[in-house]
């Protein structure tokens, strides 16, 4: 049968007629009401000719392509069926070649002519996959995959309402031979037109760094490695349309929705086909299925736009808000790390408490020090026991003080980590997974092992249940630099499930020294991601606006530090550190008791500015202006209604030409009529001309005392500031404004 989805303007073509595993004819903008008929005439058509010196058939790409299929790039599948040698039965077929491993100090290579009757075990590749059934349900399809030795794949295909593409596989062993499982990825078709492909890397600190380069024969392939995703993870990997950008451009994008060790990758065959393809990174024998035992991969999240990046965005954010969505209105967060950091003192934190409920905070979280023996980064953790001598009554002083000023207790912990120098690395060295130097003076804690996991269970479980904690900042400080992510990361996913279950109203942010751990998987366990340890506002500009082309930025927290950075060592106009965190789940991590009356009234103001706009900035569409000057950035939240938005004019270096381009902002009705007005977030930006532009000559917030357009309110059309735009202030480096449109 051949299955057609369609969903949100975009359509999925499946030929799965007849035995063959079945290809993805087409996958991308909608092609209509493609009667049965019609959908043949069109599969049919797409058969491609035979080229000289290739095989005497038509090729075709299927999901999981191999060798059998004359696919001589990256496999979909690929593994080995084992058994002992000198066995019998499906695990060694008539006419296989099967390999018949060496041992121990032999000389021969694999494959060479052995007796099989010695000891040891054999294996042979997979043999290829036939089709066995095709179920469909609304917008999703089921394939059931056959192989001799009973092999079995199930691939689930599902084309969501908001046009997001997610497929999987299960890998069962039915047969009676040991499995042995080296890939099982997600391949897909884009078109010859989809030449350039962009992806990020990135450091600790500044992650999310893009890289773009033309789309070449052979692999473009980014594999990490870290046990977690990483700094340098890829996030993202789109090919596309030559040029393009938020604006503009077909892209097609894919993400492996995994925690642990992945891989991403763009190829180009010489056959002239161009795929995406991912999934789980495995070690070799990492993981092997004995007879009756199953593996499912993780969710492979694929999306299509013609409307460039911020398509891509919108697809994504409008799937993830309907399938995790955030519990309520995204609360102001204070965090104590760059405010007090080892420093705890009940006097001092309950001060800074005090300061954080009169400006608006509405989450105090307890960073890192509070537990025993934890006096600095080289010991203790793992110990998760309230320090007694700094807490002889243990956090209940602190948590009524907080709980008390109407604000949440939050706490931070590091759970699959240990400190060599700490009670429980000492009493169970058998616990400890990394060997070797360790990593921010510590290793990672075996997950893998039930007694560790339980341990670490009832630890939180025990914190959650004394105080009335609602916010757990969940780190994961190092990578593992050791073979067993998978096991590691399934039993994360299950301690994390456990311990929500038995709490399901406390939330939980992942962090990852930073924006080491962000992606779709742990998003189903988790609440908000730390997107990255750098409060720098001059680095956030780029880590924020890349990062949200994956996630919605209610998901991603961002704090006004304290100037000098801690990361850089650059000092930063308050305006600008409160502009920078305004559009995302924004909150402070400054000693607000050093900061002067001034400085906490525009706190205080900026806190009651983002209440009135977080809704809309946390439920709107995202949108970004493609720069032609990459010293000024434009970016905004529209409403999903049309009726109102925000955007930011930033300054990021000096400006190419004494009067830049306009600003622009798309995304509004071009029908309606809007009020655009500005919000004085901060002191006044600091701006190289003498007097601003005409139509904001009246606006008393840059011009003196008084509010915002003192006389008219600037009145035009969504077209008109979409397509010709205003006249922007010019800005120093790092200085920035704040727009407000709403429909007249």
């Amino acid at each position: 049968m051949i299955v057609h989805l369609r969903a949100a303007g975009t359509s999925v073509l499946l030929d799965a007629r007849g035995a063959a595993v079945p290809a993805v004819v087409h996958w991308g903008a909608d092609l209509g009401d493609l009667d049965e008929a019609a959908a043949e005439r069109l599969v049919d058509a797409q058969v491609p000719a035979v080229p000289p010196s290739a095989v005497d058939v038509p090729f075709r790409l299927s999901l999981l392509p191999t060798l059998h299929e004359a696919w001589s790039g990256r496999p979909g599948v690929s593994g080995w069926v084992g058994h002992e040698a000198g066995s019998t039965g499906s695990a060694a077929s008539a006419g296989s070649r099967s390999t018949e491993l060496p041992g121990p100090g032999s000389t021969e290579w694999p494959g060479s002519a052995r007796s099989t009757g010695t000891a040891g075990p054999v294996r042979r590749p997979l043999p290829p996959l036939r089709l066995r059934d095709v179920a469909t349900e609304h917008s999703s399809v089921r394939l059931d995959l056959t192989a001799d030795g009973g092999l079995r794949v199930t691939t689930e295909i599902e084309l969501t309402a908001q046009g997001v593409l997610r497929l999987r596989h299960t890998w069962a062993n039915e047969g009676d031979a040991r499995l042995e499982v080296a890939s099982l990825d997600a391949v897909l078709p884009v078109p010859e037109r989809a030449a350039e492909v962009l992806d990020f890397s990135g450091t600790w600190a500044h992650e999310r760094r893009p890289q773009r380069h033309a789309v070449g024969d052979g692999v473009w392939s980014r594999e990490g490695r870290h046990g977690r995703p990483g700094h340098d993870h890829p996030l993202l990997v789109v090919a596309g349309t030559p040029g393009f950008g938020f604006r503009s451009g077909e892209v097609w994008g894919l993400h492996v929705a995994w925690s642990g060790d992945t891989r991403h990758w763009v190829e180009r065959s010489t056959l002239g086909r161009t795929v995406l393809g991912g999934g789980e990174l495995l070690a070799p024998g990492e993981l092997n299925l004995g007879p009756g035992e199953s593996w499912t991969t993780p969710w492979v999240v694929a999306v299509w736009s013609r409307d460039g990046l911020d398509g891509l965005s919108a697809r994504l954010h409008r799937w993830v808000r309907a399938t995790s969505p955030v519990p309520g209105e995204r609360p102001v967060t204070l965090n104590t790390w760059e405010a007090v950091y080892f420093d705890h003192d009940l006097e001092r934190l309950g001060a800074l408490a005090d300061v954080a409920a009169e400006v608006g905070v509405e989450r105090f979280v307890l960073d890192d020090g509070w537990f025993r023996g934890r006096v600095d980064d080289r010991r203790a953790l793992g110990d998760w026991f309230v320090d007694e001598r700094r807490w002889p009554d243990g956090l209940h002083p602190l948590a009524e003080r907080v709980t008390g000023l109407g604000m949440q207790l939050g706490l931070w912990v590091e759970p699959e980590m240990v400190s060599p120098d700490s009670d429980v690395a000492r009493a169970h060295p058998e616990w400890l997974l990394s060997d070797g130097p360790t990593w921010r003076h510590q290793h990672v804690l075996d997950l893998r092992r039930e007694d560790a996991r339980a341990h670490v269970l009832e630890r939180l479980d025990a914190l959650l249940a004394e105080y009335p904690i609602a916010y757990l900042k969940w780190d994961h400080n190092r990578d593992l630099l050791t073979e067993g992510a998978h096991g590691q990361t399934a039993a994360l996913y299950a301690l994390l499930d456990e311990l929500r279950r038995r709490h399901p109203g406390v939330e939980v942010e992942s962090c990852a020294s930073g924006g080491a751990r962000v992606d779709l998987g742990i998003l189903e366990r988790v609440d908000r991601f730390w997107t990255s340890d750098d409060n720098d506002p001059m680095e956030r500009q780029a880590i924020q606006r890349w990062t949200t082309l994956l996630l919605p930025p209610e998901y991603l927290g961002s704090h006004v530090g304290p100037s000098p950075a801690h990361t850089t060592g650059r000092a930063s106009d308050l305006g600008f550190r409160l502009v920078t965190a305004l559009f995302l789940s924004a909150g402070l991590e400054w000693d607000l008791t050093r900061a002067s009356v001034a400085e906490r009234e525009h706190v205080r103001r900026w806190i009651e500015e983002y209440r009135e706009l977080r809704g809309l900035l946390h439920s709107g569409t995202v949108v970004r202006v493609d720069a032609s000057d990459p010293a000024v950035e434009v970016h905004g939240v529209v409403a999903e209604d049309l009726s109102e938005a925000v955007f930011a004019h930033v300054a990021l270096a000096a400006p190419r030409a004494a009067l830049p381009a306009p600003v622009r902002f798309p995304g509004l009705d071009p029908d309606r009529d809007y009020v655009v007005r500005v919000l004085p977030i901060g002191d006044p930006p600091r701006t190289l001309e003498p007097r601003p532009p005409a139509w904001l000559e009246g606006d008393g917030w840059l011009g003196g005392p008084g509010t915002l357009l003192d006389d008219d309110d600037l009145v035009l059309s969504g077209r008109l500031l979409a397509e010709v735009g205003l006249p922007g202030a010019l800005l120093l480096p790092g200085q920035a404004m704040v727009f407000h449109l709403g429909a007249s």
